[in-house]
């Protein structure tokens, strides 16, 4: 291929990369509308309708399994352990735990991967609402954008009910009252500390894990939950047995 036709088509390029990244980047600052989820359930998500497209291509049920809970109606304990478990400085940052982002992108570095953990509860529930699990830098730009969106428009209060009742818990299964009923039968609101704190640990890959399963990776985090409730006056020895 000649020179000059080979620096053209590397041009074209670039520019096509460059419009798609300004593009989606630009339609995240405004769209969607954000706002409404001040007081609207949303709905399908993104992720859940997500799953039931490759689960269709796979040839699998599809169904969804998602019941809306206000915050107030879940446990608080499972509350507590999934912001200890998942996003332990929720309450105090603006979306973005610099601390946790900077150590999953040197153990990324390390490992020669691209995975970039450390995903703050608002960042993971841009992800669920808006976007798919594609890992590739376009998709996590726009995920950065929705989360400052988020954190700038709704209260952590609000953040938390959403994440709470979209979140992955299992193959079909989202949403806090979903989980509960599935994994132990009772209603979201009366879950132990224990059931809470197992739920809780299964978040970063509820589809490899299973709270009901006795692994020692379950175990151990799970005590690792309840022993942080325990020391912050959130539940007494006796009540994380329970």
């Amino acid at each position: 291929m000649p020179k000059v036709r080979r620096c053209r088509i590397l041009r074209r390029t670039f520019f096509v990369i460059l419009a798609a990244i300004v593009l989606g980047t630009g339609y995240s600052f405004f769209y969607p509308n954000i706002s409404r989820l001040k007081k609207e359930a949303p709905g399908a998500t993104a992720f859940m309708k997500y799953r039931q497209k490759t689960s269709k291509r796979a040839g699998k049920s599809a169904a969804i399994a998602a019941v809306w809970m206000p915050l107030d109606r879940i446990s608080p304990y499972l509350v507590q352990a999934v912001v200890i478990s998942e996003d332990d400085k929720f309450w105090g940052h603006k979306g973005f735990d610099f601390a946790a982002i900077k150590a999953a992108v040197e153990k990324d570095i390390k490992k020669k991967t691209w995975r970039y953990g450390g995903s703050s509860i608002t960042q993971q529930l841009a992800k669920n609402l808006f976007l798919s699990p594609s890992r590739n830098p376009l998709r996590k730009l726009r995920e950065i954008i929705l989360t400052w969106r988020l954190e700038s428009a709704l209260t952590k209060k609000r953040i938390l009910e959403l994440y709470l009742n979209v979140v992955e818990w299992g193959n079909g299964i989202f949403g806090a009252e979903a989980a509960s009923r599935h994994y132990y039968e009772v209603p979201a609101s009366d879950l132990s500390p224990r059931q809470a704190a197992r739920l809780a640990v299964v978040l970063p890959s509820p589809r490899r894990y299973n709270p009901l399963s006795g692994t020692k990776y379950i175990e151990e985090r799970a005590r690792e939950v309840l022993d942080i409730m325990v020391r912050r006056g959130i539940v007494t020895p006796e009540e994380a047995e329970n």
